[in-house]
């Protein structure tokens, strides 16, 4: 598919707006997904295939709308009255906020396996085809005349994993300290024209309006750039090491419970975790949790070397020092611009 096609194939994604439905037909009930920038396509087959199963089961026709956008926004949208009958984010911190304003139950993340971690993924470079610019690891991002595409870490989950997997590299060279790894994303930032609120407004300014030489990209964001809507316009670059991406989901009891869709809710939420829903992960480029599943489709998902949150202390730490108004991040980035 040539360029301008893979341009209309994301516009029309955004075209058809913020909020999808499952479906036109009525409904018994409905719920409504509010999830983090990448996952439209994901979520458009996991709702048909929730609902037909559900139907099955149950007799009762359930309408899943899923809503978009920068993963910290879609958090403050919630806190700020957005109805959501489930959160699919982008990170931990996100749903822990709203159990600050008592919207959820604090032990979230012990009521679905995996710590409610359905699938993972990581943070790799898309590239012009050929990598006309050798951009083959994290040092050759801040060369001269070298322009990256990376969305907001204040607004975007993909825009802190994209700092974070940064960040962790920088930790781990021979000698490196806190500082120097700081002064590393200092120069990283330099190299950002834009940043966008969310990751597919940041997969759209490289694909769509061409700018810069290098995205830095969930994987599956980068697939689907590079293998299913590209047709060869697009390469993926795995670094020598990123980080571990674990966007986790919840149900939103103080809504579930007004509305009494919490079985559904919670079915819904399970279904992202048996066979079927774990098969639509990695149709997606998610990488599911199922070793059984993984290992079927583990030629698509290179082997790469990855930290975690965990080993940065935690998210509450890692929200604390780096994103929180004040800290690194706009430190850094401010002293850049």
């Amino acid at each position: 598919m040539a360029l301008r096609s893979l341009s209309g194939v994301l516009a029309m994604v955004l075209a058809i707006g913020t909020l999808s439905g499952a479906g036109a037909r009525a409904a018994d009930l409905s719920l409504l997904n509010v999830s983090y920038d990448p996952t439209r396509e994901l979520y458009k087959d996991v709702n048909q295939a929730f609902a037909a199963q559900w139907k099955a089961k149950s007799g009762q026709t359930v309408e899943i709308k899923t809503s978009h956008g920068g993963s910290g926004a879609q958090a403050r949208a919630v806190m700020d009255g957005l109805q959501a009958d489930v959160v699919t984010l982008g990170l931990a911190w996100d749903i822990d906020v709203l159990t600050q304003r008592h919207l959820l139950a604090a032990d979230w993340e012990g009521r679905l396996p995996n710590h409610s971690v359905p699938y993972t993924s990581t943070v790799v470079f898309l590239v012009r085809h050929g990598n006309p610019k050798h951009l083959a690891g994290w040092t050759d991002l801040v060369r001269d005349g070298v322009e990256v595409i990376t969305p907001n870490p204040k607004t975007s989950s993909g825009g802190r994993w994209s700092y974070l997997a940064a960040y962790t590299w920088a930790l781990h060279q021979p000698g490196a300290s806190e500082a120097s790894a700081e002064s590393y994303l200092g120069k990283l930032y330099k190299h950002v024209p834009v940043l966008d609120t969310g990751a597919r407004g940041a997969t759209n300014t490289f694909v769509q309006r061409g700018e810069g030489d290098v995205l830095l990209a969930w994987e599956d964001e980068a697939l689907l750039a590079a293998h299913d809507v590209g047709d060869g316009q697009f390469d993926v670059v795995y670094p020598a090491s990123s980080i571990k991406a674990e966007p986790p989901v919840a149900w939103v009891d103080s809504v579930t419970d007004k509305k009494r869709t919490g079985a559904v809710a919670q079915a819904y939420l399970r279904f992202l975790f048996n066979h079927q829903g774990q098969e639509l992960a990695a149709k997606h480029h998610y990488r599911p949790i199922d070793p059984a599943v993984f290992a079927e489709h583990k030629a698509d998902f290179p082997a790469i070397k990855v930290y975690d949150v965990a080993s940065l202390g935690g998210w509450p730490a890692v929200q604390a020092k780096h994103f929180a108004d004040g800290g690194v991040f706009d430190s850094i980035y401010s002293a850049g611009k």
